[in-house]
């Protein structure tokens, strides 16, 4: 591991950070530090060292906005890979939208409708990037990732680019091949088609609205924490069961949207984990229905 480290930081690879804690980085500002935190200025470097990690065996994670993400109390072993103005793109190509895999997705989905082009107002809600959109196949107000993707190119492990077709990533609910075969997705084009600007407009506003009366925005959290269980929704499922409020340590069951779980000061991940099983096991005492997280748990436990 010293050696990379002596490497990472004498060859051309971007800012190199050790131990730097990665709380400030995540939307639940929670998780312990990194080995070593690296933030590449382009993509030539992202991949450079990618291949260099590989050829030296050493473990690493992407990360994005951190916005579907609890990293553990005792942070990240290996080398944490910051997506940022590497991967900060977006072009129109006709009825066609190419972003960078560490775009906003919301902001792609603001640039999308002051273009005319529909299909992407659902993204208007959901934080995080486009290539963490791509990666768990992100949805909402029913529609998701996969009817619009056209085609991904992924980092693979080794350092090589590749391009996915849709069809190539096994889509279903929440779910992508990238899940089981991880890659960072640097660029994703997806196919909208032309509206009317004052429609898309008019959805979006509502969408906005919507999140604001009935999300914890104002808090900082990790969007909704389980998937839907077909049939139910988790929300409905986890307020009947009269958990809103519920809290272990600085971690705490969003009085307002029951599938929140909110940090109202200095929550640890064994807070926020503690009470995801408290959560599951009351559910499903109470109801015969197993939730599953939807957020991505990474790091020393």
């Amino acid at each position: 591991m010293q050696q990379v480290i002596s490497e990472l930081m004498k060859g051309s690879f971007g800012e190199v950070r050790l131990d730097e804690p990665l709380a400030p980085y995540t939307t639940w500002k929670i998780g312990g530090p990194a080995d070593v935190l690296l933030i590449p200025e382009n993509k030539t470097q992202l991949v450079a060292a990618v291949k260099l990690l590989h050829q030296h065996r050493v473990p690493w994670t992407a990360l994005g906005r951190g916005s579907n993400m609890l990293v553990a109390d005792k942070g990240i072993r290996g080398v944490v890979i910051k997506l940022g103005d590497a991967l900060e793109t977006v072009r129109i190509e006709g009825e066609s939208i190419v972003a960078g895999g560490a775009y906003s997705f919301i902001k792609l989905s603001v640039i999308a409708g002051k273009e005319g082009l529909t299909g992407l107002e659902f993204a208007g809600g959901i934080p995080g990037t486009v290539g963490g959109a791509v990666y768990m196949n992100a949805g909402a107000h029913g529609s998701d990732v996969s009817r619009i993707l056209q085609r991904a190119e992924v980092l693979l492990p080794r350092g090589e680019l590749v391009t996915l077709q849709n069809e190539d990533l096994a889509y279903a609910y929440r779910h992508s091949i990238l899940q089981t075969n991880p890659g960072i997705v640097t660029e994703a084009e997806f196919r909208l088609r032309y509206g009317d600007r004052k429609e898309i407009a008019a959805a979006m506003a509502a969408y906005k609205d919507r999140r604001l009366r009935t999300q914890p925005l104002q808090l900082a959290c990790a969007g909704s924490v389980f998937r839907n269980p077909e049939g139910h929704h988790a929300a409905q499922l986890i307020e009947e069961a009269g958990l809103k409020g519920l809290r272990v340590g600085g971690a705490e069951v969003s009085p307002l949207h029951a599938n929140f779980i909110v940090n109202i000061g200095q929550a640890t991940a064994y807070d926020v984990l503690t009470l995801v099983e408290q959560v599951k096991e009351t559910v499903r005492t109470r109801f015969g229905v197993t939730l599953v997280p939807e957020v991505l748990v990474v790091g020393e436990r």
